[in-house]
């Protein structure tokens, strides 16, 4: 399969890496003279695959890895799928909701393939939680924590709304099996950059909260959830790759409630690297004409998310979400 990489920062540099261990026809695209070189040397491409301008390449490829700047994507993604050419869009899917309703139009007009890159889905740990949660082992969810958190360098195109804590947003709409309902959040610009560096988030999916810290300022890396639910909890560290089962449970008697521990187990998780296992998966939805495992409207889904944090912040409340069109009211 011929693929055309769009974007050679850091995280497309990881892109290409990826790519060339899938052994696609790799052809490569960016503004950076400095960049198409590296990408050339890094995997041995003919230079007559590397391209300043992206448009020159499309017609001699399959499909379109986009890891630009989120600004782009709709621009990018939009003149890609009028192409004729299946894509893959790097999270987050636009800039704005207003943008993907957009782009969520083209890919329907055009009926060509958009897979969105929220990562969670496809790492081994978020397999094993949903196998866990599906078997029961917790009982009924009764709420969820995310923390994707740590002192590192801001990521300059999108606040960490929209970078960091969107996966938690994405990874609970699917483990729970349901959409978001309504958003409660404290955003800050520390920095002064015009974008959140810091944020708590509060998202109901029906019944059941989910609270989401994200920030640039925390010592350490923290890449951790916990699933607590009516019989015990389950607490995945995704960098660690292991899941523990905690079995408690409360109890009355007499009148007392008691807390009981029945022991915890922790568990190894292994698998694929999670990039290689969603590229992979979007490879083979091209190859078979298929639905992508993370569609356009997951990207969607999420996003409205992000938007509806932003507007509670500002106002100081929590805002709903329309389950029919997925609109923030406050």
């Amino acid at each position: 399969m011929k693929i055309l990489l769009i974007g050679l920062g850091r995280w497309g540099q990881t892109h290409l890496r990826v790519l060339c261990e899938l052994g696609v026809e790799l052809w490569v695209s960016d503004l950076s003279a400095e960049r198409r070189e590296w990408a050339l040397k890094t995997a041995r491409l003919d230079p007559r695959r590397a391209f300043a301008d992206f448009r020159e390449a499309l017609d001699r490829v399959d499909a379109v890895d986009l890891v630009t700047p989120a600004d782009t994507h709709l621009a990018l993604a939009t003149e890609c799928l009028r192409a004729g050419k299946d894509c893959f869009v790097e999270k987050p899917l636009t800039l704005t909701v207003e943008e993907s309703e957009r782009l969520a139009e083209v890919v329907r007009a055009t009926g060509r393939i958009l897979q969105v890159g929220h990562i969670f889905r496809f790492h081994p740990v978020s397999d094993a939680l949903k196998r866990l949660v599906a078997e029961g082992r917790i009982g009924k969810v009764r709420y969820l924590t995310g923390r994707f958190a740590g002192f590192k360098q801001p990521r300059m195109d999108v606040g960490v709304t929209h970078t960091d804590a969107i996966h938690y947003f994405d990874l609970f709409s699917d483990l729970l099996g349901r959409s978001p309902s309504a958003v409660s959040a404290t955003l800050r610009d520390y920095l002064g950059r015009g974008m959140d560096d810091l944020s708590f988030v509060t998202v109901e999916y029906g019944e059941i909260p989910a609270f989401v810290e994200a920030g640039y300022f925390a010592p350490g890396t923290h890449r951790e959830c916990v699933v607590v639910g009516e019989g015990g909890s389950l607490a995945a560290d995704f960098a660690a790759s292991t899941i523990t089962v905690f079995k408690t449970r409360h109890q009355r008697e007499d009148g007392v409630w008691a807390a009981q521990t029945e022991g915890e187990e922790t568990l190894k998780i292994s698998g694929e690297e999670p990039l290689w296992r969603e590229i992979a998966a979007f490879l083979e939805t091209v190859e078979r004409s298929g639905a992508p495992p993370v569609d356009v409207y997951a990207g969607l889904s999420a996003l409205r998310v992000v938007e509806a944090a932003q507007l509670s912040s500002r106002l100081g409340r929590r805002v709903t979400l329309n389950s029919g069109e997925g609109q923030a009211h406050s």
